[in-house]
């Protein structure tokens, strides 16, 4: 009989540590989720703010090339009502010079009155045609600003549109990096586990009541603690002695830049408990795990890389109701995560 208890206490339950192991997966894609929405958060943002300046600047290229359209517009009203003075002046001039031709040729005094109005009326022709240029160059001078207006934009345009790219290339870069250390990081975390638990199983030796579950340490509650106590039996010390020294041990081989912590969790059957102390199961499975965190800290170990835990019943391992299973399920595990 005491063998086929042994037998069955050696048994390894693998479904809790295949759903710890989905659970930390889960955990690493939301966490990679959680880095990419952010990412793109930033790149709309930014994105929203560069369409608005590309907006803003379309628009007014399209107010300046309305008003490039209406200087033209106004320049050829210009030319032809230049031209048409031109015209004017160069029929007036042709007058004037068939009249001094005829005066001459004439042995009568000349018509001076009719000479003069000719001689004023040229000269008003010519200061017409004088303005008109004028107004003509002026228009030239604003249509060559506002050409080199729209160069400038396009410019800077074009200036934002790379930094737009280089934006995004960056962002990618910065992703792809961010996924290379985050499985890197998960990769040295698991083998500095194997190599943790590996110690631990040469340390504490082949027992039934401790046993590796899946990514855990399991220790029947009974080696530490007397049915519903939190307090450490005197002969449990030197058990955490020696996971302490472990765990010193590992402190000092982790490197510095990897963030991790041992999680021990404190698990009870599902038998109910209502004391002054512990009015629940929960009560009961939290003081457990901290008394542990306690006495480890008392031993050197970094309060930094220690997590206690408290579950109650509510993560049996065995869904037994025979007193086996309840001593399976009260219980304290170690589990070495990230923090």
């Amino acid at each position: 009989m005491a063998l086929g208890r042994r037998g069955r206490d050696r048994h390894i339950d693998y479904w809790p540590g295949f759903v710890d192991a989905l659970s930390t997966l889960l955990l690493v894609f939301i966490f990679l989720l959680s880095v990419f929405m952010l990412t793109q958060f930033f790149l709309t943002q930014e994105m929203t703010g560069k369409d608005n300046v590309l907006q803003r600047l379309q628009a007014q290229i399209r107010q300046l090339t309305e008003l490039l359209s209406l200087e033209r517009a106004s320049g050829q009203n210009n030319e032809t009502e230049l031209a048409a003075v031109r015209a004017s002046l160069e029929a007036a001039e042709a007058e004037r010079d068939s009249l001094r031709g005829r005066l001459a040729a004439t042995p009568t005094a000349p018509d001076t009155g009719r000479e003069q109005a000719l001689a004023r009326d040229l000269d008003a022709q010519k200061d017409v045609a004088s303005r008109a240029l004028s107004q003509i160059d002026l228009l030239n001078q604003q249509i060559a600003a506002l050409r080199r207006q729209m160069a400038a934009l396009e410019e800077a345009l074009n200036a934002s549109e790379q930094k737009d790219k280089e934006s995004q290339a960056k962002l990618a870069d910065l992703g792809r990096r961010l996924n290379v250390a985050l499985a890197q990081r998960v990769q040295e975390l698991t083998r500095f586990r194997s190599e943790f638990f590996g110690r631990l199983s040469q340390i504490l030796g082949n027992r039934p009541e401790i046993r590796v579950v899946g990514d855990r340490f399991v220790f029947q509650s009974e080696i530490f603690f007397d049915p519903g106590s939190a307090t450490l039996k005197p002969e449990a010390q030197a058990e955490l002695d020696k996971l302490a020294s472990a765990i010193l041990d590992l402190e000092t081989e982790i490197p510095a830049d990897i963030s991790w912590a041992l999680r021990i969790d404190g698990h009870t059957d599902n038998r109910p408990i209502a004391t002054a102390q512990f009015p629940s199961n929960w009560e009961l499975s939290a003081a457990r795990a901290i008394a542990v965190v306690q006495f480890l800290i008392s031993k050197g170990v970094s309060p930094q890389h220690l997590i206690a835990a408290g579950f109650g019943e509510f993560q049996p391992i065995d869904t037994g109701t025979s007193d086996e299973a309840h001593a399976h399920n009260r219980r304290i595990e170690l589990k070495l995560t990230e923090r």
